[in-house]
C-alpha cells in the first residue's frame, strides 16, 4: 500500500468567515481538553496505517494554537506513527497569527510546508469575506515567513468575489508573485447554502458573477500564472515546479490512503471512507468514554470508485492513465466511452492519446462535468 496521508482538524476561529461551510467553533478558554481527546484519537489508528509521507494540519484555524501545542501534536504523531523522513509537514496559517518567533517554532517542531490564508490584497473585500487580518498583515505574513526560514510557501486567493473587478484580481496576482510563492491555491468563491454570504445570494440581496464571467476569471488566472512561470496542475493549484506540488492534496485526487483526525474529518483505505462527528461535543464525548469518533461508513463500490477517478482525475493536468485506470478499476475508457470522449476532444475539452487523457485548459474550466460521459 502506498505512504498514507494525515490530516488533522483544528475546529476553532476567532472569527468565522462568511463564505466558510468547513466545521469551527469559537475556541473555548481552555484547550486541553480537546489536545487530550485529538491525542488519543491519533492513538486509535497506529496499527492500520503503514506509514506516512505527508502531514497537513488544516482547519478552521490551526494557528489559533499555541507553537507549544502544535509541537506536542507532532510528537504525538511522530510516536504513534511511523513518519518517512523527507515527510511533507504542513500547516495552514492566519496572516493575523504569523509573528517571526512562532514561524521559526513551527519550523523547529518540523514544519517544512506554510499554507497563508491571504485570499485578498484588498481590505475591501477582506471585510466583505468576514477576514480578521487586513492587507499589511497579509503582506507581513510572507515576509515573516520568509524570515522564519521557510522554503516551501503556500498562498491562498479568492476570485468571483462580488464587486471585485478583472483588474483588481490582475493587481492580486501580480501582487502575490511578486513575493514568489512556492505555490498558489486560486479559488473561485462559491457559497454554501448555509453560510451568512450564501443566505444573502439566496434573498438576492448579492449577485455573483455570471459564467461567463466566471470562465474569464478562470481563463485570465490560468494564463497569468502560467506565463509568470507557475505550472497549472489542478483546477485550482499552481506550483512553482513539479517539486512543489502540494503532496498531501494528492492524496485525494489519486485515490491513496489518508487519515483523517479531528471533528469532521474524512479518511480512506482500501475502498473505505469514514468520517467524524462534525461536533466537537460528540466528538470528546465519544473519546473521553473510550470509543471512536466516528459518526459513519462506507464501502464504495467499484462503479463508485472508477466515478470518483473520473471526476478526480479531470481536474489534473496530468489527468487519466489509461492502463493505470484498466488495472486498478477493471475498465477500458476508450473503448467503452469512446463516442463521449471524441465529442469532448472534438469540442477541444480533452486530448486523447493511447497513454492518457488529458484535460485541455477550457476542459479544466468546465471539469466537474467532464466525468459526466
Amino acid at each position: 500500500m502506498s505512504p498514507a496521508g494525515l490530516y488533522i482538524h483544528i475546529p476553532f476561529c476567532r472569527q468565522k468567515c462568511k463564505y466558510c461551510n468547513f466545521y469551527s467553533i469559537v475556541p473555548p478558554n481552555d484547550l486541553s481538553l480537546f489536545i487530550k481527546a485529538l491525542l488519543h484519537e491519533l492513538s486509535l489508528y497506529n496499527r492500520e496505517f503503514e506509514c506516512f509521507d505527508t502531514v497537513y494540519i488544516g482547519g478552521g484555524t490551526p494557528s489559533v494554537l499555541s507553537a507549544r501545542s502544535i509541537a506536542d501534536i507532532l510528537t504525538a504523531v511522530r510516536t504513534e506513527y511511523r513518519i518517512l523522513p523527507e515527510a511533507e509537514i504542513t500547516i495552514e496559517v492566519n496572516p493575523g497569527d504569523t509573528g517571526v518567533d512562532y514561524l521559526t517554532a513551527f519550523r523547529r517542531s518540523g514544519v517544512n510546508r506554510l499554507n497563508i490564508g491571504i485570499q485578498s490584497f484588498d481590505d475591501r473585500l477582506l471585510r466583505f469575506l468576514g477576514r480578521r487580518h487586513n492587507r499589511q498583515q497579509a503582506v507581513d505574513a510572507i515576509g515573516n515567513a520568509f524570515a522564519a526560514g521557510f522554503d516551501n510557501i503556500g498562498l491562498d486567493l479568492i476570485y468571483g468575489i462580488p464587486g471585485q473587478t478583472f483588474g483588481g484580481w490582475q493587481e492580486t496576482l501580480a501582487r502575490a508573485t511578486s513575493f514568489r510563492p512556492h505555490h498558489l491555491s486560486c479559488y473561485q468563491l462559491t457559497l454554501e447554502a448555509d453560510t451568512p454570504l450564501g443566505r444573502q445570494y439566496r434573498e438576492n440581496l448579492l449577485e455573483l458573477p455570471g459564467e461567463t464571467e466566471q470562465a474569464e476569471f478562470f481563463f485570465r488566472t490560468a494564463a497569468f500564472l502560467e506565463n509568470t512561470g507557475y505550472i497549472h496542475y489542478e483546477v485550482s493549484n499552481f506550483a512553482r515546479s513539479a517539486s512543489l506540488l502540494s503532496r498531501h492534496n494528492q492524496k485525494y485526487w489519486q485515490h491513496q490512503p489518508y487519515l483523517g483526525i479531528g471533528p469532521s474529518a474524512h479518511s480512506f483505505s482500501r475502498g473505505k471512507r469514514w468520517w467524524n462527528h462534525r461536533s466537537i461535543g460528540r466528538y470528546m464525548d465519544a473519546l473521553l468514554n473510550g470509543g471512536a469518533p466516528v459518526e459513519d461508513s462506507e464501502i464504495l463500490t467499484a462503479e463508485q470508485m472508477s466515478m470518483e477517478a473520473l471526476f478526480l482525475g479531470f481536474r489534473t493536468s496530468r489527468g487519466i492513465d489509461l492502463c493505470d485506470f484498466e488495472e486498478k478499476y477493471r475498465y477500458d475508457l476508450l473503448d467503452g466511452k469512446s463516442d463521449a470522449l471524441q465529442r469532448l476532444a472534438d469540442a477541444g475539452l480533452i486530448e486523447i492519446s493511447n497513454r492518457s487523457i488529458r484535460p485541455t485548459r477550457a476542459g479544466l474550466a468546465v471539469a466537474d462535468h467532464l466525468a459526466l460521459i
